[in-house]
């Protein structure tokens, strides 16, 4: 039994990719990794990663059935504890507009071992999703889901869906709902939620989906990250934010935070052009877990000839040099 822990930790979350086996001719699509999926969470664990998001938009989560999204989850919890991290902290993505269905994923992965949900605004209809409805939504969900959730605004994939901040502030309000996850690029929202007096931030967190923000906004009270480029290049993320989360700063540490954020900043560079096939890719080359091809259509593929090895003379280099340094 995985201990329930309401508010998730102050930290760096990796939003995992989906491992697939490579397609064979007798099959529509890939079928899941699982063990691949184990020894990437084990390998993030290890290099001090706080916590997991499994199957958000980079794990691909709408690409999945019921039973998988379930099974992925169990192993995945189920490998940890069995290499010595029982009750590392998972949260675990919720795609889908409909409340009944949400409430199904939901469930869904509190049985298989999720402490959290992490429940993307409804979007499917745009902006007819007003705040006063958006607010009701997530209070429907959050009042009768079986695990702590958190609001997840990615803009990107919502049709433009922006939660505001007064929308956090009374949602923030509700016992179940511990944190939100910003996916855009509107530093200003995720620091008028970190440090709205009307929000207890001792019991939601607020986190930015990107790293190249990671600085800013915990300097000014986010809690953390839920980064893609950490999936391959974890130590040096880390190292960001237990810096960046100190107090009284003297300058020769300053200089250290203003060096690594260039680097991640300049890395994320990386992500913004590849996208999730560029992440899995990353994760191969470096990390040397999965394949170069075994994503789900319309996802499956790899970079063109060249493309890896351009951006490590690049974008990458800087990162690289220092995560082989920590």
């Amino acid at each position: 039994m995985v201990s329930q822990i309401a508010v998730p930790p102050k930290g760096v979350f990796v939003p995992v990719p989906t491992f697939f086996h490579p397609k064979s001719d007798s099959e529509i699509q890939p079928r899941l990794d699982v063990e691949s999926q184990v020894k990437h969470s084990v390998f993030l664990a290890q290099a001090g990663i706080t916590g997991l998001v499994l199957l958000g938009s980079t794990g691909e989560a709408v690409h999945l059935s019921k039973t998988e999204r379930y099974d992925l989850v169990a192993g995945v919890r189920k490998g940890l504890t069995d290499a010595g991290f029982p009750d590392y902290p998972i949260m675990a993505g919720v795609l889908t507009n409909g409340i009944d269905e949400t409430l199904e994923w939901l469930e869904d992965y509190a049985k298989a071992g999720a402490q959290w949900g992490l429940v993307l605004a409804p979007g499917y209809f745009g902006v007819s999703a007003n705040q006063d409805n958006i607010k009701e939504w997530y209070t429907i969900i959050a009042s009768h889901s079986s695990i702590p959730i958190l609001i997840y605004n990615y803009p990107g994939v919502t049709n433009n869906v922006m939660v505001q901040p007064e929308t956090y502030t009374a949602l923030a309000r509700h016992p179940n709902i511990v944190g939100c996850k910003m996916s855009h690029g509107n530093v200003s929202h995720h620091v008028q939620v970190s440090l709205d007096p009307e929000i207890d931030h001792d019991n939601f967190r607020v986190y930015s989906g990107f790293g190249q923000q990671l600085g800013p906004i915990v300097f000014f009270g986010a809690a953390g990250v839920i980064d893609g480029m950490a999936a391959y290049y974890p130590k040096t993320v880390v190292r960001l934010m237990k810096l960046a989360e100190q107090g009284n700063l003297d300058a020769e540490t300053k200089a250290e935070i203003h060096r690594l954020q260039y680097v991640v900043s300049r890395a994320e560079e990386f992500i913004g052009r590849y996208g999730i096939v560029g992440i899995k890719e990353a994760v191969y080359r470096v990390a040397g877990l999965g394949t170069l091809e075994g994503g789900r259509l319309p996802l499956r593929g790899r970079l063109a000839d060249g493309e890896w090895e351009k951006a490590r003379a690049t974008l990458l280099a800087g990162i690289e040099k220092i995560e082989a340094s920590l």
